[in-house]
């Protein structure tokens, strides 16, 4: 699998510097050489501190830790990783490192594309969406900054 794109690398998108310093295709030694795979993300992830392994249900996420059950508005997505197989174009795989406001860490893997599980997007959708509103009260919305 191959890393796509990253929530940071969207953000940065129109920057020259950032798509040729940090591109996980750029050469040796960036960040994102241990962060090309599926399970090499995963485990960067937990080398950061996301441990907790986190499963979408009808009831919201729920943590296969401590077996917490969280809604939409208790969790925060930190960043997301896509991976696209590259013998397979549909094995496709996005990795969500996701915080809640208990300070539980932990990841949350879905497929994407054909294979997606609809509890995992719409759980998704559903913080993002918030996210968004949360951001755009606070005036942080890309619409609110201002270019200087």
């Amino acid at each position: 699998m191959v890393l796509i794109k990253t929530l940071k690398e969207m953000e940065t998108e129109n920057t020259n510097e950032f798509e040729f310093k940090d591109r996980p295709d750029k050469g040796e030694g960036s960040d994102h050489d241990s962060m090309k795979t599926l399970s090499s993300c995963t485990r960067k992830l937990s080398s950061e501190g996301y441990t907790t392994q986190f499963k979408a249900s009808k009831d919201g996420l729920e943590s296969l830790d401590s077996h917490t059950v969280f809604s939409p508005d208790e969790v925060k997505i930190v960043n997301f990783y896509r991976f696209e197989g590259e013998s397979d174009p549909s094995d496709n795989a996005i990795l969500y490192a996701v915080e809640t406001n208990t300070g539980e860490k932990g990841t949350l893997t879905d497929a994407y594309g054909v294979y997606t599980d609809l509890k995992v997007s719409e759980f998704v959708k559903k913080v993002e969406e918030i996210m968004k509103a949360n951001a755009h009260t606070r005036g942080n919305s890309p619409e609110d900054q201002q270019v200087s």
